[in-house]
């Protein structure tokens, strides 16, 4: 028989074990409204006190209670693998919660524009007049936040680092507020890129590091240098609140006419999958004590790597934003070396997290490629491209996301900049997005609206049932949140903006950009060591004329007569003048020939198809040596007359033909006397035009002026190699094959030396050290490649 005196020992006992078991070891700070909790060898924790979340102590630990029931759920324990944690929360969400989470949201500014592209409201005024902080929440926003369940948001520009970090932060109070509090995973295109006339001064901060373009960056051959970018741009987006980055572009550049060349690696494959692998591995490994597990953790980035299966083989080089360029072409039967970058790069990485997290497929319907169903749909919507080959065959189990607007429906007539539903034109919102979802992707990009992601799901029950249809949205979000997970969002998303601006755009972060610079510029041609300048001289540096004309998205731009530089930052490395009779050199800066996009509406007004050529040459060019027929065309809706795009016989003249009359003129001016040109790149050109009337030639891809000026005086010297080839003439250009590298003829100079991939000048001559032995091996290695495929067509 147990007495009354037992029984009370045994109960005191256990209330003691208790207490010693929860005993709390965690301690809290707090800042303005956002709570900071500290556990003992484990993960800090940080809440909005606006918020409602509570902190629950088991085992002496600090979780935070996101759904506010009052127990640590399998989702809310950070000692759990992220899988489980992961499955768990999938299990607990409404399908109206997963349809939000697999929403990513149209282009956020902060603070938002007023009208045009992106315009939003403050309590139904525009910003200017609404009394609201660039940090505040748009109308739009809080909608899609909380009626849709988005928790994807994409940031475009910021008033500063501060408003960054405080609008992220109010990002993530309002959403931790809200059902399961799963917090928002903010993302951004590529931000680094270098502001042409801005001045670097050495230990000087800046709005953020500064670094070439993608092509830029190829141009250095130097992975490890872009693993350094990667490694500094993530720590420069966790301090603005942003966790996933929509990058790389690891399309192959062997299309050297399309438009978006410059943000890839260029042409080569070997090269641009080392590129890609140091770039996501610079991007998502965290270390040290920021380090959660497997190279995740809080100075993480998911990288979305793009676009599968490469978007880079453009039909004639139009761009598929439009539908006048929605198709991708493969004369040269080399789907397998598109898609390189990707299975040797960003798959197979060298550090920790294994693999890029995130993926893109291009809008291009890939043409004739889909082996296994005949379909000629766009990469987001073929089953084929997505789960026969990234899913199964090369076992990719990260977040497919489709390009922006790919379910939306296009413009009128196909240079107009709307939905790019290639192959489903004539298909529903609904039915869009239900073909996406079986397809094997996770994610509509663009869309801020959960109503087609429910009736898809109606959709699904239908047709399959709905264990069938809960399983697969659950297995959707599961990819989904993991990428929340592993960065560690759960347990504390928000960042101090007094840190936030001390991070972004730090000296060393600032001087390590400058020197990818310096490191990214080609030098090309310099004739009888015309280059470095000599100290002390007088140079002439020519205006700018730029006509009116259209930019990418169509709108009007005007006409303008400007300083190609920074006046006064010239003047700090050459005496100025603007009489060419009292320089002793010219430096003529010019930009790349713009010509065109392959579309002109005049010519369909006329009667023709509406297609013309896009000329990498700066004068008059005719397509003689063109196709006769198109490989793809046809459009069911807009243009379901026209069944070939081929422009042979027609012309166009680039719309800064100017640039090219500004040498021309410069050299007549100069009287004999050395004139340098500067290209300002963003694709392959035909140098033919100009380069035996000029000295030198120096190449940069999205650099600063004063990287340039640098290595014009000698304050550095160029190491610079050309990430792709630059053609002969633009015969080759029309011979060459849209999916196959290093197939043009390459131009070769006065000096006798030949503008191919890898070619370079430092001060001694022509460049040749590891970096050439390396890649020239494995060009040579793809060229044979692709000509025993060539051969078999």
């Amino acid at each position: 028989m147990v007495t009354k005196k037992v029984f009370l020992c045994l109960a005191f006992c256990s209330l003691s074990l208790a207490s010693i078991v929860n005993a709390q070891k965690w301690t809290e700070t707090k800042e303005g409204d956002i709570s900071s909790v500290s556990n003992p060898n484990g993960q800090k924790l940080g809440y909005s006190t606006t918020s409602g979340v509570k902190i629950l102590t088991v085992d002496g630990l600090a979780f935070k209670d996101l759904n506010k029931n009052g127990q640590l759920d399998k989702y809310e324990d950070w000692r759990l693998p992220v899988d489980a944690r992961a499955k768990d929360l999938a299990s607990k969400m409404t399908v109206e919660q997963i349809a939000g989470l697999m929403l990513y949201s149209g282009h956020q500014a902060i603070p938002a524009n007023p009208r045009g592209f992106g315009a939003a409201t403050y309590n139904g005024k525009a910003f200017a007049e609404s009394g609201a902080k660039a940090s505040d929440l748009t109308d739009q926003q809080k909608t899609f936040l909380a009626k849709d369940n988005l928790r994807h948001v994409l940031v475009t520009t910021v008033l500063s680092p501060e408003a960054a970090a405080n609008w992220s932060n109010n990002v993530q109070a309002f959403v931790e507020g809200l059902g399961l509090g799963i917090p928002a995973n903010n993302s951004s295109d590529p931000r680094n890129s270098a502001v042409a006339n801005t001045e670097y001064n050495i230990g000087g901060g800046g709005k953020i590091s500064m670094w070439p373009e993608a092509l830029g960056l190829a141009a250095t051959f130097d992975p490890a240098l872009v693993q350094q970018f990667g490694n500094i741009a993530a720590k420069e987006y966790r301090a603005l609140g942003i966790a996933t980055a929509l990058s790389p572009q690891v399309d192959l550049g062997t299309e050297p006419r399309w438009s978006r060349i410059n943000g890839t690696f260029g042409e080569d494959p070997q090269l641009s999958a080392d590129m890609a692998r140091a770039y996501i591995d610079g991007f998502q490994t965290s270390t040290g004590a920021n380090e959660i597990k497997d190279g995740w953790g809080y100075n993480s980035v998911n990288a979305m790597v793009k676009h599968w299966p490469g978007g880079g083989p453009e039909e004639g080089g139009r761009d598929a934003h439009f539908a006048y360029g929605k198709f991708a072409v493969y004369p040269g039967n080399n789907l397998q070396q598109q898609i390189i970058p990707f299975v040797n790069g960003a798959f197979k990485l060298t550090g920790k997290t294994k693999m890029a997290s995130a993926l893109m497929p291009y809008y291009t319907i890939s043409y004739k490629q889909d082996k296994k169903n005949g379909e000629n749909v766009g990469n987001g919507y073929s089953s084929y491209l997505v789960t026969d080959l990234l899913r199964k065959k090369y076992n990719y189990d990260g977040v497919v996301c489709t390009d922006w607007l790919v379910t939306a429906t296009e413009g009128k007539t196909p240079d107009v900049f709307l939905g790019k539903s290639w192959g489903m034109e004539n298909k529903t919102v609904a039915e869009r997005h239900y073909k996406v979802l079986m397809a094997g992707v996770d994610q509509f990009g663009g869309n801020n609206d959960a109503g087609p992601v429910l009736e898809v799901y109606q959709m699904g029950v239908k047709e399959h049932g709905e264990p069938f249809m809960r399983a697969r949205f659950e297995q959707s979000a599961v990819r989904l949140l993991r990428n929340i997970f592993q960065v560690g969002l759960f347990e504390n998303p928000y960042v101090m903006p007094q840190e936030s601006k001390n991070e972004v755009g730090k000296p060393e972060y600032m001087t390590a950009g400058y020197n990818a610079q310096l490191k990214s510029i080609v030098l090309l041609k310099n004739e009888e060591k015309v280059l470095p300048l000599q100290k002390g001289k007088t140079v002439y540096i020519p205006k700018r004329f730029t006509p009116s004309g259209k930019d990418f998205f169509g709108n009007t731009t005007p006409e303008k007569s400007e300083d190609p530089v920074n006046a006064e930052m010239a003047k700090k490395y050459f005496n100025v003048t603007d009489d060419p009779a009292k320089a002793d050199y010219a430096i003529v800066f010019v930009r790349s020939p713009n010509g065109g996009v392959g579309y002109d509406k005049t010519d369909r007004e006329k009667g023709g198809n509406g297609y013309v050529p896009i000329s990498l040459q700066y004068g008059l060019y005719t397509a003689e040596q063109a196709r006769e027929h198109s490989i793809a065309a046809g459009d069911p809706v807009i243009d379901p007359t026209i069944n070939d795009r081929s422009y042979k016989g027609k012309s166009v003249t680039s719309s800064n033909v100017a640039d090219l009359k500004a040498i021309q003129d410069t050299k007549a001016a100069m009287n004999g006397k050395p004139v340098i040109v500067v290209v300002e790149a963003s694709k392959p050109m035909i140098f033919a035009e100009f380069e035996k009337e000029v000295n030198g030639i120096a190449v940069g891809f999205g650099i600063q002026h004063q990287a340039m000026f640098d290595i014009l005086s000698g304050a550095a010297e160029p190491s610079g190699l050309l990430p792709v080839q630059m053609p002969a003439n633009m015969t080759t250009v029309e011979k060459q094959f849209e999916d196959v590298p290093h197939d043009m003829e390459c131009y070769v100079d006065s000096e006798g030396n030949t503008y191919d991939f890898a070619y370079g000048l430092n001060w001694k001559g022509v460049i040749s050290d590891a970096r050439t032995a390396k890649y020239k091996k494995s060009k040579s290695k793809q060229s044979r490649v692709a000509t025993a495929k060539t051969t078999k067509l």
